[in-house]
């Protein structure tokens, strides 16, 4: 069994998706489209920046998926293979789940990046800038990070974000407690802890007037039915029904991003093999969780060539 998996916000870089475009009319056209529907050149700043803008929370979450959708699009049309003959399921890290949702059919494009961008400023608006932190727990597991969390919280917000693989876990909520938390994580049996460069404290309880603001926008775009399942991160489950999905999305922008157990799952399912499309992030991660696993990470149509005779 196969499942594509889509990377999350951080992977993004300037540059992204310029030599697809040059070589690929089906990436152009994805750029184009995802502009389109933003009223914006994205593709201009995913281009050429600048990285401060990139990194922009409302322009880092569409840009990431429209980087991944066109690696998909390659693959699809100018290499033939068709994500619902070659895949079993589809998953993604935090807004990689969008990615993968329009990868299925869930969401169109446009709605796609309309919808991560409105996520994107809701999220960086629920909290004012400098209230928030979040913080990569290096040599922590579930249960360390757990402790370390409640420990260092005060009466301050102090959650565990993502559980990313059995070697890191990142925690998010106001400042002042990840601080402690860092100061703490070597009493805790963790090596150490860093201070993330993120905007706000994505995957905590702070984010809740954004998940109210995802719900709204559900309202007038929700999820449709979609091709393969997806596995949802805040349950670590598959997912086959369009209604269950929207509820989860929402649940998502303030819970725990379940990507090991996720990983966990699927391979537990028959997975064997996974596909990272449109980064080199979460490939990675796999490799740590299911470390029988094949896990191909494909960005370049160099990669994409490669990967379509793999999976022919």
């Amino acid at each position: 069994m196969r499942a594509f998996i889509f990377p999350g916000q951080g992977s993004q870089k300037v540059g992204m998706g310029a030599d697809l475009a040059v070589a690929s009319a089906a990436a152009r056209e994805v750029f184009e489209e995802v502009d389109e529907a933003l009223s914006q050149t994205l593709s201009t700043i995913m281009r050429e920046g600048p990285e401060a803008d990139l990194t922009l929370t409302e322009n880092a979450q569409p840009a990431i998926m429209a980087n991944a959708i066109a690696t998909l699009r390659v693959l699809e049309q100018e290499f033939g293979v068709s994500l619902a003959d070659k895949g079993d399921c589809v998953a993604g890290h935090s807004l990689g789940e969008y990615t993968a949702l329009c990868a299925v059919g869930a969401f169109s494009l446009a709605d796609t990046a309309r919808l991560l961008k409105l996520r994107g400023q809701a999220m960086q608006a629920a909290v004012p800038v400098g209230v928030g932190a979040m913080a990569a727990l290096l040599g922590a597991d579930i249960e360390k990070a757990t402790a370390l969390a409640a420990a260092a919280a005060q009466s301050e917000v102090c959650e565990v974000a993502n559980d990313n693989d059995p070697t890191q876990v990142v925690i998010s909520g106001h400042r002042g407690a990840i601080e402690r938390a860092i100061e703490l994580a070597k009493e805790h049996g963790i090596k150490r802890g860093i201070m993330l460069p993120v905007s706000a404290p994505f995957h905590c309880s702070l984010m809740q007037p954004a998940a109210d603001a995802m719900a709204a926008a559900f309202e007038d775009t929700p999820p449709q039915s979609f091709t393969l399942p997806v596995y949802a991160n805040v349950t670590a489950a598959q997912v086959t029904d369009a209604d269950a999905e929207r509820d989860l999305l929402v649940q998502q922008v303030t819970g725990r991003v379940r990507w090991r157990e996720s990983v966990e799952a699927m391979a537990t399912a028959g997975v064997t093999h996974f596909v990272e499309l449109g980064g080199k992030v979460v490939g990675p991660m796999v490799g740590r969780i299911a470390k029988d696993a094949a896990v191909t990470s494909a960005i370049t149509m160099e990669d994409l060539e490669a990967l379509a005779k793999e999976i022919g």
